[in-house]
């Protein structure tokens, strides 16, 4: 940071720096001047051994990585407003008492914020000096001079040419048009082409253009020409940049072309249809959200879901009163000997299916199935007062009479006899697991219900005298004493059958 202004340093390798007339003067020239399209000169320091030089920093870096990234992309409408950029710098360039730049390449070119084309590391011939080694940077620097300047080796001018100027800048727009490195170097070694370029007349050395994939005819011949006129061997016939500016809005048919008008152009014509895109991929996601809902409703109770997905933590809960059901098919075992397993998986998924179309006509949740045990509460996890025997009563009803026409697919003959258990207690309840999390009930009231399921007898229903104490309440429902019951871990036991309910 530089009084509050984000620089760019640049550390100059000359050591002894001695000012003249000539110097001072381009160096207020250079703090002077003010192009949108040339990077902007803020100030350098002369004390050894900090001599560097400084200017407005652009975010985006250089063309040179802007051509290598691939994961932008040029379209000819890109090119074009970093060509205008470029001639239109360099004709403010040379317009100036600088008069030339010398040192034009793409990696002098830089993007700012805007996307608009900066052009660097111009004029402060005070601060240049000549490389002292031929290193491989140095080589490659050479791949945009004008072949005269080769030629003269040490001998060129250090601030360059105006003519030198416009031979660098066929090579950077070679660079833009065909998005490769300079004359399309591959197997090539920067030496060997700069030998090339050197010799001349008659053999001339140039990049090997090829057509482009411009929009139009009258693009690609401009463009092919201000090459060739570029490239020329002889300097006094290569073109001003002014006259280059000529030639593009002749090309553009006198339209301004600029990135920014470009992209607010196109955001312009998005706009319009904005919105409809926006609804039906709102839509889309609602209807995701939708099943993803529903899914996970068959997993968990709605309630205990809607917390979990809100982030809370679900602690485990009392309920003191709840109906359990527990039930199973009489004979399972042998039914299962006779078919193909995949015959059992189908029978045990056309049952479950119309059971589960049964129970979802009452207030109830499936708390799971394993195998052919199917076990059903109520009063949990929504509490609903003295309602949970009535509804799993009237459930139990139905889905007995539903099991006794279930047709086996693979065993006609055959007939399921489903054995039914209810009991009404006190239970905690909560979400055990991380993986594949299930609302498991444990207590005593889950064993007791599992009891009266395995001490009854196929297609009957068998309460607990708890339940029968709560379905009193309920005088619709008939029941009938079965007398005493041994049941495992509580001794003989008063216990009923539930035969009925009254229609009202």
């Amino acid at each position: 940071m530089y009084k509050g202004m984000l620089v760019a340093v640049k550390n100059v390798e000359k050591r002894n720096l001695s000012f003249s007339r000539e110097d001072l003067m381009e160096l207020k020239c250079m703090r002077e001047m003010n192009h949108e399209n040339t990077n902007a000169f803020v100030g350098a320091c002369i004390d050894q051994p900090d001599i560097c030089t400084l200017t407005v920093y652009c975010p985006k870096g250089s063309l040179q990585d802007i051509l290598e990234n691939d994961d932008i992309q040029l379209d000819w409408m890109f090119k074009m407003s970093l060509i205008q950029d470029l001639v239109n710098g360099m004709a403010y360039i040379h317009a100036s008492l600088v008069q030339s730049h010398g040192r034009l390449r793409s990696n002098n070119c830089l993007i700012d914020s805007r996307w608009s084309l900066k052009i660097n590391d111009f004029g402060l011939t005070v601060f240049r000096s000549r490389p002292t080694e031929e290193t491989y940077d140095v080589i490659l620097k050479k791949l945009w001079m004008a072949p005269e300047l080769l030629r003269m080796g040490s001998q060129s001018p250090i601030q360059g040419t105006q003519k030198g100027d416009l031979y660098s800048f066929g090579i950077v727009l070679q660079e833009i048009l065909y998005r490769c490195p300079p004359y399309f170097i591959e197997d090539e070694s920067p030496a060997e082409v700069i030998q090339l370029v050197m010799k001349g007349e008659p053999d001339v050395y140039r990049p090997k253009i090829t057509k482009l994939d411009a929009p139009s005819e009258g693009l690609q011949d401009g463009f092919l020409r201000i090459l060739r006129m570029c490239w020329q061997e002889n300097p006094e016939e290569r073109p001003t940049f002014h006259s280059l500016l000529r030639m593009l809005r002749s090309m553009n048919k006198g339209r301004k072309v600029n990135i920014l008008d470009s992209m607010v152009a196109r955001l312009e014509k998005y706009a319009t249809n904005l919105e409809e895109i926006v609804a039906q991929r709102t839509s889309q996601l609602l209807e995701e959200k939708k099943k993803t809902d529903t899914l996970l409703y068959r997993m968990l109770p709605q309630t205990v879901a809607e917390s979990l997905k809100a982030g809370k933590c679900i602690e485990a809960e009392v309920f003191d009163s709840v109906t359990i059901y527990f039930s199973d098919i009489v004979g399972f075992t042998t039914i299962c000997s006779t078919i193909t397993p995949i015959q059992v998986v189908q029978l045990l998924n056309e049952l479950y299916t119309q059971c589960d179309g049964i129970i979802s006509k009452y207030k109830v949740y499936k708390v799971e199935t394993i195998g052919d045990a199917y076990m059903v509460a109520s009063g949990l996890p929504v509490r609903n007062g003295k309602l949970h025997v009535a509804e799993i009563a009237s459930m139990a009803l139905d889905l007995l009479k539903a099991v006794a026409d279930f047709t086996i697919p693979h065993k006609a003959e055959a007939v399921l006899k489903l054995r039914i258990g209810l009991h009404t207690g006190s239970c905690a309840a909560g979400v055990v697991g991380l993986t594949m999390p299930r609302y498991c009930l444990f207590g005593d009231t889950v064993n007791m219900a599992s009891r009266m399921e395995s001490t009854g007898e196929p297609l009957k229903i068998h309460v607990s005298q708890d339940t029968q104490q709560a379905i009193r309440h309920f005088p619709e429902f008939l029941l009938s004493y079965r007398g005493k019951t041994p049941v495992k871990g509580k001794g003989e036991i008063d216990t009923y059958w539930l035969v009925g309910k009254m229609s009202t």
